[in-house]
């Protein structure tokens, strides 16, 4: 997960939203952490579950970790307030989207990670011309 999260930092542009789905432990954290390795983030990198939302600054470009595991109803994305990162320059990658309901945006690429066995199984679709682009990109690495 951290390779291919690192291999993802290739098509990392401002304002691109990317949404991680899957079980508990399937890989969501481990593949964000490998994203901002690849990008240059020394930093500690942990699911933000009681915080909500992690800022790494890397250059110029701020990337925003959400976590929405432990909303209890899709409101409270609303009640905290975040809907602001979602419209910017700002990189959101999102764990557990679909807890936070029909208030998220759409995502420019939606990552889906399953159990298979020992391994994973993994899903890549983009849902804009921004994840398509990224979606090239990452093809050809």
């Amino acid at each position: 997960m951290a390779g291919l999260g690192g291999q993802l930092a290739v098509c990392i542009v401002p304002g691109l939203r990317i949404y991680l789905r899957g079980e508990l432990g399937s890989g969501k954290t481990t593949l964000i952490r490998g994203l901002l390795r690849a990008l240059g983030v020394k930093e500690s990198v942990k699911s933000p579950s009681y915080t909500l939302v992690e800022l790494y600054v890397v250059s110029r470009l701020n990337l925003y970790h959400f976590d929405f595991y432990r909303f209890l109803d899709s409101r409270e994305f609303d009640d905290a307030g975040l809907a602001g990162y979602f419209h910017g320059e700002g990189i959101c990658l999102v764990e557990w989207p679909e807890r936070a309901g029909a208030a998220l945006p759409q995502p420019d690429l939606e990552i889906s990670l399953s159990y298979a066995g020992t391994g994973r199984e993994i899903s890549l679709t983009s849902h804009s011309e921004a994840g398509a682009r990224c979606l090239a990109k990452f093809k050809n690495i």
